[in-house]
């Protein structure tokens, strides 16, 4: 059964984009096919993979619009199990097209454009834009579960209240099987006491909702590193660009976790 998982945080520069291209690799290189789905007006999901967003004809605007199914618009990427949805920045007008008109069940439209190809996939991962907008409560209502990454800087908790608690109004009005698969820290460094004290802080305060490997004390934390940081320019995921990075050792790791969770 296929599992749909969106990575969401409206805070932007946390690790978002970067998580949701390398854990969907990095489950699709242990041989499960994996659908990346951009929902991000920025496109970075998509050029992240060494797609040119102005190139494509159809991306997820359209579908979303109804003009075309999401069968339709996706691309095969250069991993040979991992497909893309791909994005555009026209994709930032689609909240006009969603209120525009009385539609009933709006925040449910990527929910049953992604229902199409759920059969076809072991896992679809949501790139959600960071703001808490219609993009990003039409990923949450399709979603299963959630995963929040949080930069190990000043301010990581900033907006983590509000976040979690639409989620909670979620599942309440509109997703009620919508879980937390976890916390994700981002862009942590050992080296750094501010780094430290924020995972000590995560560790402390939220400990259960952590994502950790075969049952280890230590939550997983992306590090800083500068081979994910140059992975995008290059139109690859980490795992294609530099496979020994502690980047990439990270996120097959997480991948790892989740693929245990639901053994």
């Amino acid at each position: 059964m296929c599992e749909v998982i969106c990575i969401a945080n409206q805070k932007g520069g946390v690790g978002k984009t970067t998580t949701a291209v390398n854990l969907a690799a990095s489950l699709a290189v242990e041989e499960k096919k994996v659908l990346l789905v951009d929902v991000d007006p920025q496109a970075n999901a998509t050029t992240s993979l060494g797609f040119h967003r102005n190139s494509i004809e159809f991306n997820i605007y359209h579908v979303l619009i109804g003009t075309k199914k999401i069968s339709q618009i996706i691309q095969k990427t250069s991993i040979p199990t991992l497909y893309l949805a791909p994005s555009n920045i026209g994709l930032v007008g689609i909240e006009k097209e969603f209120y525009s008109q009385k539609r009933n069940g709006r925040e449910l439209i990527l929910k049953k454009k992604i229902e199409d190809v759920m059969d076809v996939y072991d896992y679809v991962i949501i790139d959600s834009p960071p703001a808490l907008g219609p993009l990003t409560i039409n990923a949450l209502s399709a979603a299963h579960s959630v995963i929040i990454p949080i930069q190990c800087e000043f301010f990581a908790l900033e907006g983590l209240a509000q976040l979690l608690n639409t989620i909670k109004l979620l599942r309440k009005e509109i997703n009620p099987t919508l879980e937390i698969k976890g916390l994700l820290p981002t862009m942590y460094s050992a080296q750094n006491n501010l780094s430290r004290q924020v995972y000590a802080d995560l560790l402390q305060h939220f400990n259960g909702q952590l994502i950790k490997e075969d049952d280890s004390k230590d939550a997983i934390a992306i590090p800083r590193n500068i081979k994910l940081a140059e992975s995008p320019s290059f139109g690859k995921p980490v795992i294609l660009y530099d496979v020994r990075s502690q980047g990439n050792i990270a996120y097959q790791s997480l991948a790892r976790a989740i693929l245990e969770k639901r053994a």
